[in-house]
């Protein structure tokens, strides 16, 4: 039987879209925040001859729907939606964007939302009264955000769950949040893009169910384990019992090792390094072969294993530099037996 193929990121970003679009979300305070994330992550304000322009771009059709729907149920708007399709035949199977366009009464939404305030200054991150609520507002926030310009990887490549935000200042927002929901979350800044992520596999499956798209987490588990015992059962096949033993001993020790690389450069890290690193710490067992086959895109072990080295030997640089512990400070004597 031919294998089924597995969904990849995009497909998961979907459904997860598609489900939290169809959540019911209780309270009115807990609506207006995710109106208020939807909007700050997906919209831009324009003065059209003096009257406030409301414009908002989504990639799914369920969730511009939703949005239009709770517009028009708490704030008594009508909003226009209109789906653009690529017309390039060049841009092969580039999806189609949904905008959504408010006029009338776009001045009262951004008030009652708090996305402008008393004075008429826009808040450039969320609103406070969104940030410091209740525990439902912040769920609700994270789901607004999430429709808006979430993304969902696929288990087995680098494992994150992320949010492009217009500014940093969201970002913040955005991490505050999570730490009230007991999860971490990290800004970074690539090319003048400024996204909030979250890697830790736990985190990103209890968020997918406080958001309320616990259907797509447990698919999305489903396949984070099925990967896992592919990664084993590859690992027994081609290696005898002491080299694995003695390649999971480096591999653990690597990790370790990255870890404290981690804590050492904190955000100072350059991108395509910390990939490889949270692939390190991600899969602590798996060879540097394994870590190439899940890097996305994916590379030679080699090329792991180099942006690894550079990592490690930066972090060490630093350590050195401020007199701090470097990354072999991180290492048990367990661990030495089994470092390269």
């Amino acid at each position: 039987m031919e294998r089924q193929k597995e969904p990849g990121g995009a497909e998961l970003t979907a459904k997860a879209k598609a489900e939290l679009a169809a959540v019911e979300t209780r309270g009115t305070a807990a609506r207006i925040a995710e109106v208020a994330a939807m909007l700050r992550c997906s919209s831009t304000m324009v003065n059209d001859g003096g009257n406030l322009l409301v414009e908002a771009e989504l990639d799914s059709l369920a969730a511009i729907k939703r949005l239009r729907a709770e517009l028009a149920d708490l704030f008594g708007v009508s909003a226009r939606v209109r789906t653009v399709r690529p017309g390039n035949p060049g841009q092969g199977r580039k999806p189609p964007r949904h905008l959504l366009t408010l006029s009338e009464g776009a001045m009262e939404v951004v008030r009652r939302t708090g996305l402008v305030g008393p004075t008429g200054v826009i808040i450039v991150g969320l609103p406070p009264q969104v940030v410091s609520g209740t525990i439902s507002d912040v769920e609700a926030a994270w789901r607004g955000a999430f429709l808006a310009r979430g993304r969902l990887a696929a288990p087995g490549r680098a494992v994150s769950l992320e949010v492009t935000c217009p500014r940093e200042e969201t970002g913040l927002a955005l991490v505050g949040c999570a730490r009230r929901l007991g999860m971490t979350a990290k800004t970074k800044e690539t090319r003048g893009v400024h996204k909030v992520v979250i890697r830790e596999a736990d985190a990103i499956g209890a968020l997918l169910t406080r958001m309320g798209a616990q259907h797509t987490r447990l698919e999305w588990d489903v396949l984070r384990q099925a990967r896992e015992e592919l990664l084993g059962t590859n690992r027994l096949v081609n290696f005898d019992d002491a080299n694995l033993r003695r390649s999971a001993r480096a591999a653990v020790a690597a990790a370790a090792r990255v870890e404290r690389a981690m804590e050492i450069l904190g955000d100072d890290v350059p991108e395509h390094l910390a990939e490889a690193g949270y692939l390190r710490v991600e899969h602590r067992q798996a060879s540097l072969e394994e870590l190439g086959r899940l890097a996305d895109p994916p590379m030679t072990k080699d090329a792991i294993a180099g942006r690894i080295r550079r990592l490690l030997s930066m972090a060490d640089k630093k350590a050195e530099e401020e007199g701090l512990e470097d990354t072999r400070s991180a290492l048990t004597e367990d661990m030495l037996d089994g470092e390269d």
